[in-house]
């Protein structure tokens, strides 16, 4: 085959340090879009970009000469710098270490694309922790470890 075709949609959710609410709505705009431009200086399209105070959910395509954990990296990286380079909020902001990242079957993308553009009311009636435990056991992973 003389081409490489690649198209991979990763859905990912990653929380603020001990999962502090510090991403407040008069800031969020400006954090989720610099987080899009992190994305995009890594050659991940994004779909969309969401969350609640003190986590993210993000729909991108993966480049092919990436690895997901150097595109969170960069991403996470970069955010952090710049929000507390721009002091948009009191605290000195950081992300938790880990993340949680999910390959997205094309079929399922508009369902994936509307579950995180819902993240507000969706939140309103489950917690963070009751839908991160849901996402492991989903897929498969024990959330004691």
């Amino acid at each position: 085959m003389p081409h490489s075709f690649v198209k991979i949609w990763i859905h990912a959710i990653w929380a603020t340090k001990e999962r502090a609410p510090l991403i407040h709505p008069s800031v969020e705009e400006n954090i989720h879009n610099h987080m899009r431009k992190e994305f995009i200086d890594s050659g991940c399209p994004v779909r969309i970009i969401n969350g609640m105070p003190e986590h993210v959910h993000c729909l991108f395509l993966l480049s092919p000469q990436k690895s997901i954990a150097d595109v969170i990296k960069q991403v996470k990286g970069g955010t952090s710098h710049f929000v507390n380079e721009q002091n948009l909020i009191a605290e000195k902001f950081s992300w938790q270490t880990g993340y949680a990242a999910y390959s997205v079957c094309e079929s399922q993308l508009e369902k994936v694309f509307n579950y995180i553009k819902n993240q507000k009311s969706h939140h309103a009636q489950k917690s963070f922790q009751k839908e991160y435990d849901g996402f492991l056991k989903i897929y498969g992973f024990d959330a004691s470890e």
